[in-house]
């Protein structure tokens, strides 16, 4: 996958039945900047449920459902998980920047972690995932049960890991059974709002006939929807921008894509829009400019009973990833922590 860099701090809902998921986000950040140097975000099904910062020192609820099932015990494993997480990004944002060769500047350390479990099929799978300032650094490949990396200054990490048997065990219980046993316990507290859905309102304007030409998705709930411009028949790829998913006040969610033409390629060929989501179907068909003019070309919106998608967002700030100090040569003497503490809820992150 490819680390960018987000600063929204909300979330998002799939389809109830079918695939679920279960994220954790922890984000480092070093350097001179207004934001917390640690953050952690948890999702459920891209909803985030709870959040911590390093400026609050305080883990939280951000959905009733979780609220109303957890109590303190609940909330203070999860705060001091967070802090013991910080603590380890704080080292290990050192060791990557060693292994970087850098002194100064702003730099971000990341892992996302979690799992997948599909109600109708029993399949069940396990990511962990690390970068280094917006790039891939570490990643566990489930199904081998081992740790690659795309970059050399990664491969310390990977070797020590993946000589590390115990610790690879406890990843592997962890991801499929630990992981899954909570985003059940999950689902079901939550059940009520993860069947909610809320068909989008859209709209197709122009703020001048040799401007591009927008798609407006908005109020939508779950976040899973897709925009594709078509033209004569053919999907586009070229001259097209999507936007980032926003949140709206009341929970649900909006999106734009654009598309660049110039008039003559208006009138010479078909133009048409697709925007899918599992609510149902939506039709426009004129591109109503600043003036009040109408401009008819021939739009059709489309929303099939599709698969939902799914959208990571939300999860707070700079993309950030871990590590440890110790030397590049793979001579770094630290282990595995416990991933498993039993007064924890959630995997704890590793020493680089």
């Amino acid at each position: 996958m490819r680390f960018v860099v987000v600063l929204l701090l909300v979330g998002a809902h799939l389809a109830f039945a079918g695939k679920h998921s279960l994220k954790y986000f922890y984000t480092g950040v070093s350097g001179d900047i207004d934001f917390p140097e640690f953050t952690s975000v948890g999702l459920v099904h891209d909803e985030q449920f709870m959040y911590f910062d390093s400026n609050t020192m305080k883990a939280v609820p951000k959905t009733e459902w979780i609220r109303q099932n957890e109590g303190a015990d609940y909330w203070t494993r999860e705060t001091q998980t967070d802090i013991n997480q910080h603590r380890l990004f704080k080292n290990n944002i050192q060791v990557a920047k060693g292994r970087f060769n850098q002194s100064t500047g702003v730099h971000t350390y990341q892992l996302m972690y979690g799992c997948e479990w599909d109600d109708q099929t029993g399949e069940t799978n396990g990511f962990r995932e690390f970068g280094y300032d917006g790039e891939d650094f570490l990643s566990l490949d489930f199904k081998e049960m081992r740790y690659i990396s795309p970059v050399q200054q990664g491969f310390p990490t990977a070797r020590k890991w993946n000589n590390d048997r115990a610790g690879l065990e406890r990843d592997r219980h962890y991801f499929s059974s630990e992981c899954i046993e909570w985003l059940q316990k999950y689902l079901q507290y939550g059940k009520s709002s993860l069947k909610k859905t809320v068909s989008p309102q859209v709209s197709l304007l122009q703020k001048s006939s040799s401007s591009s030409v927008s798609c407006h998705a908005t109020g939508f709930y779950p976040s899973g929807l897709t925009i594709t411009w078509m033209r004569n028949g053919q999907e586009l790829h070229e001259d097209v921008d999507l936007s980032e998913l926003l949140p709206n006040e009341d929970g649900t969610f909006q999106r734009t894509s654009t598309i660049r033409v110039t008039p003559d390629e208006w009138k010479k060929n078909q133009h048409s829009y697709v925007v899918k989501h599992q609510s149902g179907t939506i039709t426009v068909d004129e591109i109503r400019t600043n003036n009040g003019d109408s401009v008819p070309i021939g739009i059709i919106v489309g929303a099939a009973a599709a698969v939902a998608l799914l959208i990571i967002i939300g999860v707070a700030g700079y993309m950030v990833y871990q590590k440890k100090k110790g030397s590049d040569d793979g001579s770094d003497s630290s282990a595995h922590t416990d991933p498993h503490n039993k007064n924890d809820t959630r995997h704890v992150g590793n020493i680089i």
